[in-house]
Parts: structure tokens; sequence; C-alpha cells
């Protein structure tokens, strides 16, 4: 009830309630966004576009869906449209494999599992990708997931199932590529 209030209070120019509202879904939007790109640059951009986006078009919120499948459809859009323009902009790029990354964080167990996690999930096509974490990292349910990329709630099931599949092989693959290095 105290969000139909916002939303309300928010389509007559009330500033807090703006502000509530955003206060309110940010945290989600920017893991959302966060995890599907992996920059906290492209993230900020995509978490201010999405809130400019859902405040502009908040007229057109007819309330027969949470608000929150709503404003995430609206960061999926947004989320994809940036990835496909930044992998555009990458492929003209040149390899540089001459430069080296230094890193703060110690490697160690735990630091190379997240790694081989992060490579992992990024290896996977936006679709999967999107599914996989907005299910199985940030507890979006099936109909959620399903309302957000205007898909079926069997074609978002599909592309879990497939996602953990190929992270399953992924995992498989490296780990019989270490036993080969290892011998």
């Amino acid at each position: 009830m105290e969000e139909r209030r916002l939303i309300q209070d928010v389509k007559r120019g009330v500033a807090s309630a703006e502000r509530a509202l955003f206060e309110t879904h940010v945290d989600r939007v920017w893991r959302l966004a966060f995890r599907m790109t992996g920059d906290e640059a492209l993230t900020e951009d995509i978490v201010q576009d999405t809130f400019i986006r859902a405040f502009g078009n908040l007229a057109d919120f007819r309330g027969d869906a949470a608000f929150s499948s709503w404003l995430h459809a609206i960061a999926v859009s947004v989320t994809l449209n940036v990835l496909r323009k930044t992998r555009r902009l990458r492929d003209h790029e040149l390899p540089r494999e001459d430069m080296t990354t230094l890193s703060a964080v110690r490697a160690g167990p735990d630091h190379d599992l997240r790694r081989d996690l992060d490579r992992a999930v990024a290896s996977l096509d936006e679709n999967h990708r999107l599914v996989f974490v907005m299910h199985d990292l940030e507890g979006f349910t099936h109909e959620e997931i399903a309302d957000s990329m205007g898909t079926p709630v069997g074609t978002a099931k599909a592309r879990l199932s497939r996602a953990r599949a190929k992270l399953r092989d992924w995992f498989d693959r490296g780990e019989m590529l270490q036993l080969e290095l290892d011998s």
C-alpha cells in the first residue's frame, strides 16, 4: 500500500516520494546491472538511465504487475542496450597482450574461486547470464524474470537450466585443463 501511495505522489511531482521510491529499489537495480556488466561506471550510468526512464514514463505504469517488475524490465532493457553498445565499441579495439593487470587483492583459494565464477558467468550470452544473475544471484522469481524480459515463464526457466548447464560445463573444462597442467 505504501508503494502505491509513493507512486501516486511521484506522479503528482512530490520530490520526497521520488527519492523514497528510488531508495527502495536502487540497490537491487544496481546489483543487477553490476553483475551483468562487471563495471562500476557502466553500472552507475545504467542505474541513472533506468530511473530517469522509469520516472519519465511513470504515467504509463498501470499497476497490473508489481512496480519492481516494471522497473526491472526497464533496467534489463537499459542494461542490454549498454552491453550491445560496449560490445560494438570493443569489437573495434585492438587487444593489448603486453598489458599486465595488478591486483590489490591477494590471490588465494577464495579469490580464485570468485574470479573463476565471475569469468564463467561472463562467458554466458546476455540472455542466459541475465536469467542466472536475476534468479540465482538476486533471488528474482521465474515470473518476475519473465515479466522483466518479456518472455513466457517457461522460456525463463529453460534459459536458467541452460545457463546452469553451461556453467557446469565451463567448470568441468576448467578442472580438466588444470589437471593437464598439473601433470
